[in-house]
């Protein structure tokens, strides 16, 4: 068979005994710079033993990673292209340097134990039949990535995975081909294919099958050189004897093609390539029938997976819609007639939900929701006014506008709720968020290690630090920063089950990683995400997300609290809620206080912010929760109080502060998080959060964060 492939040059050849290089590491980056950076950290150690050369091929990035690889890593070779040539032609590249007796392709979004490299050399050395072979390569939960073994796309292979009976049947050796999910994955066998994301080569094999084949661009080409493989009579094994975790799609994730597509092409040119004339022309065509019927599928259901949430708010719109129309006419018959307007205000209303994220980054946001349906609701109302002919009336227009805020921002809001006492199937999606996930950082932290205090002041990324895995037995019961030892890195499966965390974080400065994937492996079974905090990086690296740790310049930040639109705002919600639960609340209070008389008690409230200085004399409960502080609500209403705001014993506020802008108040930020003894930063920063990130919506979150201690 004619193979369409570049062949190795001479530069290729087999190493010499005055050139001992054993393994050439080949890596292909494409804006992923956290991973590459981790994944070079990683080799560091893997590699140490072991003579080596690491190349990578940077494709026309644009997020630094050819910098940050010159400045950091001077000893690797870095191939800096000018475009994004694709995965083939740049492995090509480096293959045709590379001078070791065994070639690894390694994706960049990897990580490696540190035993990776050594036990798949002495595999190799033992099976000399071995053309290509491959470790255990992991999911970011710890799971078998199942694509990492499988067999070729045959006919009966394609069928069995175009009709579900793969997925129905996965341990049938008839039905469960597709990823040979029948066979014990701690069992080393040989297999017909391996993934690219860590393919160990033997030079003897690559002499004999050349290169990787261009023509397949991004997916598709680790197949095409196993087949090739088989067909010049080497074997192909998967070897469980070592592990490492794959972050799967980052790459791809940073390109603006579409991946579905290329992978799909990708398996049709294989098919033409090896099974034209392998097979009959009606099987052939059958089998890309299968592939495009496949792809079909898979585009359907990511666009149904899309357009989820647009139909869910498109649905809560008509139903406002509906109601207020019913609630002012006692009727539907203006349904039919008004049709045009609706579509124009349904436009609108999801046009803002769109600018604002809300079917993006910030799909779960309900403040970003509720911006978005008040922005709306504004604009609606000038239709309304300026088209009266055209335009449903103001009083439907306002009940609608009202119904939707509710409807549209609460059931994300009512999500995180559900979320946090883990009953929502959205874990860790749920997007940035008061209602943080319970979370375990494992590190050692005797060492003076900073990650904590990094993850603690950063508020938004949704992070509640709730307690400490030590890798030393003896640091169970200690504090650091205010957060307990729970336990040890031995344990950590059963806290992680017992205590319901959704999120553990490795520090891996002073953790190997064959224990963090042994963790990864024995936790599996759990529903927590694993992220790991790479050494002397700002980002923790995750399957869905890089969360950066670095801290912005406070100089480029706006402080949304001093615009003078969002201080009217405050203080209309603190006088409408404070006159609301003083009109209501305060006959309850005066039941509560008769019970209640030896807990009263008078203070001097010194209300000091730079230069100005003012005392209160107010009077309320000791050691109660709402209705002990209801006096209190009297100064809310007067101005000198916040329902949310600063401590209320809050001293030293300088005149060029921006905390001068937050009034103390009865709950806020650092009062909901007072059981986590926030060190005297962590609550400027928190305070600092509160104003960059101010909202009506932020602070009902943190009242009812308050009320409930949730």
């Amino acid at each position: 068979m004619e193979q369409k492939h570049p062949s190795v040059t001479a530069q290729s050849e087999r190493n010499s005994p005055e050139d001992p290089i054993r393994i050439s590491i080949v890596i292909v980056n494409y804006n992923v710079k956290p991973f590459v950076q981790q994944v070079l950290h990683s080799l560091e150690k893997s590699l140490k033993q072991i003579p080596s050369e690491i190349f990578v091929v940077d494709n026309a990035s644009d997020d630094g990673s050819q910098k940050m690889i010159q400045e950091q890593f001077p000893q690797i070779h870095l191939i800096a292209n000018t475009q994004n040539i694709g995965f083939s032609r740049a492995n090509n590249q480096a293959i045709k340097k590379s001078r070791g007796a065994y070639i690894v392709l390694l994706n960049p979004d990897t990580i490696t134990q540190e035993d990776t490299f050594s036990k798949m050399l002495e595999f190799m050395d033992m099976h000399k039949d071995a053309g290509m072979a491959t470790c255990k390569v992991l999911n970011p939960d710890g799971s078998l990535q199942l694509a990492c073994r499988r067999s070729y796309p045959t006919p009966w292979v394609a069928f069995t995975r175009l009709i579900g009976l793969s997925y129905f049947f996965p341990n049938s050796k008839l039905f469960g081909r597709y990823n040979l999910t029948y066979l014990p994955e701690n069992e080393t066998t040989e297999v017909e294919a391996i993934s690219g994301s860590f393919m160990m080569v033997r030079r003897h094999a690559l002499e004999q099958i050349g290169l990787l084949d261009e023509e397949f661009f991004l997916y598709g080409e680790d197949l095409d050189w196993c087949y090739r493989t088989i067909e010049a009579g080497w074997k192909i094994y998967y070897a469980p004897i070592t592990q490492l975790i794959h972050f799967k799609g980052e790459s791809s994730k940073q390109s603006h093609l579409d991946g579905l597509l290329i992978f799909y092409k990708a398996m049709a040119l294989f098919v033409k390539k090896h099974f034209r004339k392998r097979y009959f022309f009606i099987t052939y065509q059958i089998l890309l029938f299968a592939i495009w019927t496949r792809a079909g599928l898979s585009f359907l259901q990511n666009s149904m997976r899309t357009a989820a949430v647009p139909a869910f708010d498109l649905l809560l719109l008509q139903i406002s819609l509906l109601a207020s129309l019913y609630f002012k006419f006692g009727h539907l018959s203006f349904w039919i007639d008004y049709l045009p307007v609706n579509i124009v205000y349904s436009a609108v209303w999801l046009s803002c939900l769109i600018i604002t994220g809300s079917y993006g980054k910030w799909k779960f946001s309900s403040s970003k929701a509720g911006f978005a349906i008040l922005s709306g609701f504004l604009i609606n109302s000038a239709i309304t006014y300026f088209f009266k002919d055209y335009a449903y009336s103001r009083a439907v227009m306002l009940f609608a506008g009202g119904m939707n805020f509710f409807l549209i921002s609460g059931w994300r809001f009512f999500l995180k709720f559900l979320h946090r006492f883990d009953l929502a199937p959205f874990h860790g999606t749920l997007g940035h968020t008061l209602l943080a996930r319970p979370t375990l950082l494992v590190g050692d932290f005797s060492k003076g290690e900073k990650v904590l205090e990094k993850l603690r002041t950063r508020i938004g990324a949704g992070y509640d630090i709730i307690g400490l895995v030590s890798i030393n037995p003896e640091d169970i019961g200690k504090e650091y920063n205010g957060v307990s030892v729970l336990t040890t890195l031995e344990s950590l499966d059963e806290t992680v089950h017992r205590r319901k965390i959704t999120e553990v974080i490795f520090s891996t400065q002073r953790i190997s990683y064959d224990h963090i994937l042994a963790a990864l492996t024995k936790s599996r079974s759990h529903s927590a995400h694993f992220k790991i905090i790479p050494s002397n990086l700002d980002v923790v690296i995750g399957k869905a997300s890089i969360d950066q740790l670095s801290d912005a310049p406070l100089l480029d930040i706006e402080y949304k609290l001093a615009s003078n639109a969002n201080k009217i705002k405050k203080r209309m919600f603190d006088f409408i809620v404070s006159l609301l639960c003083l009109t209501f609340a305060m006959p309850v209070f005066f039941v509560y206080f008769i019970f209640n008389k030896s807990r009263w008690q008078k203070i001097n409230l010194p209300l000091t912010a730079g230069k100005r200085h003012k005392v209160l004399k107010v009077g309320y409960l000791k050691k109660g929760r709402f209705l002990a502080k209801l006096p209190l609500m009297w100064y809310v209403l007067k101005g000198d109080l916040s329902i949310v705001g600063r401590e209320l014993f809050d001293y030293g506020i300088q005149g060029d502060s921006p905390l001068i802008l937050v009034k103390p108040g009865l709950t806020g930020l650092t009062q909901v998080g007072r059981n986590r003894k926030l060190s005297a930063d962590e609550k400027e920063k928190y305070r600092l959060f509160y104003i960059m990130n101010y909202s009506i919506l932020l602070d009902i979150e943190i009242i009812f964060k308050t009320i409930f201690k949730i």
